[in-house]
């Protein structure tokens, strides 16, 4: 473990300008952090957030004072010069972008804010850090729910979960995103709550449609809840591990997902049970639903793991089999919603 993450001030560096990379930089500017780099790829973006103060396209309501930290474009010198590096962006897109990276990662802390799979690879994010670049797992971090960026950006209490191998350096880093209106939960299950949150949005990908279809709060019920028990199947079938899935980072994560009006990947669900197709839902939607290409990963990766998912499979058909929702959702609750 390199010798300098355990010393502070670190200097963090976030990657992506969507609304949780927008929510994590408002999080580690209040707690008086000067050591910050956020990397944008759009120079219009950046002009913007210098001249106003804000996000044009994301969490348009949080105000920035500009002169606390760096923002550039050029991802070399983000990267080059920081500690932290936390990846805050849609996971499609994180290959490309990695791919123009000259910098040594080797010493690098890596967090992965993404609820998502790298799909050239078919790897949650931490684990393509890993296998790519070498980092080791002591160096890699994984940040999950059960928490929206739309309430964090209006200081609603919320809880995040840290995940990391290393107790005392995620509580170093901890601490530096740590508010009155946000507190931590540590855990040592990288994978669980990453692969939690991953499956979590095609599970309310899957409550959406129910809720377009028309069905009621009695039923979706019984679908989050079912759902939870296939989340909890595949995660000990695939990594056997002592995780308490009732916690936040599994239950909460999904429950929030599935319920919340923030929720885009229900709505994308909902859009779909609604008599959308999906390529006009995708096209109407301005934020990525990270459970559409989430959910082609899992279907293949679960071929080579074999794990019983009959709902993650009927969202799968809906989504990339021209399924009807109305048939799938009626056969889960003829055959498999207990």
């Amino acid at each position: 473990m390199p010798k300098h993450l355990f010393k502070t001030p670190f200097k963090f560096c976030i990657l992506g300008s969507g609304s949780w990379a927008t929510a994590i930089m408002k999080l580690l500017t209040s707690k008086q952090n000067t050591n910050l780099c956020w990397y944008i790829r759009s120079k219009d973006t950046i002009e913007h957030i210098i001249r106003y103060g804000n996000n044009p396209k994301y969490l348009s309501s949080v105000r920035f004072d500009t002169s606390r930290f760096e923002m550039t474009d050029d991802i070399n010198h983000a990267v080059g010069n920081s500690d932290v590096l936390i990846v805050a962006l849609p996971a499609v897109f994180i290959s490309e972008l990695m791919n123009t990276v000259k910098v040594d990662l080797s010493k690098k802390f890596v967090v992965s804010a993404v609820k998502g799979i790298v799909p050239e690879v078919n790897k949650s994010v931490s684990e393509y850090f890993s296998e790519k670049y070498g980092i080791p797992d002591s160096q890699l971090g994984v940040i999950s729910g059960p928490c929206h960026a739309e309430e964090v950006a209006l200081e609603r209490l919320s809880y995040l979960t840290f995940s990391c191998k290393r107790k005392n350096l995620a509580e170093l880093i901890s601490r530096n995103m740590e508010t009155p209106f946000l507190r931590i939960i540590s855990s040592a299950d990288v994978y669980g709550s990453e692969y939690a949150a991953i499956l979590k949005n095609i599970y309310a990908i899957g409550a959406g449609i129910c809720l377009g279809l028309g069905y009621g709060d009695n039923f979706i019920s019984v679908f989050v809840s079912n759902s939870f028990e296939e989340m909890r199947r595949f995660l000990n079938d695939t990594n056997l591990s002592p995780r308490q899935t009732t916690r936040s980072a599994y239950l909460g994560d999904l429950l929030v997902t599935c319920y919340s009006q923030f929720s885009r990947n229900r709505t994308l669900g909902a859009m779909l049970g609604k008599g959308y197709s999906i390529r006009s839902a995708i096209m109407e939607m301005n934020m990525i639903a990270e459970g559409y290409y989430a959910s082609k990963c899992m279907h293949q990766i679960n071929e080579k793991e074999k794990v019983r998912m009959p709902i993650a499979d009927s969202v799968y058909r809906v989504l990339y089999e021209n399924a009807s929702p109305h048939m799938e959702i009626k056969k889960l609750s003829e055959e498999i919603l207990l």
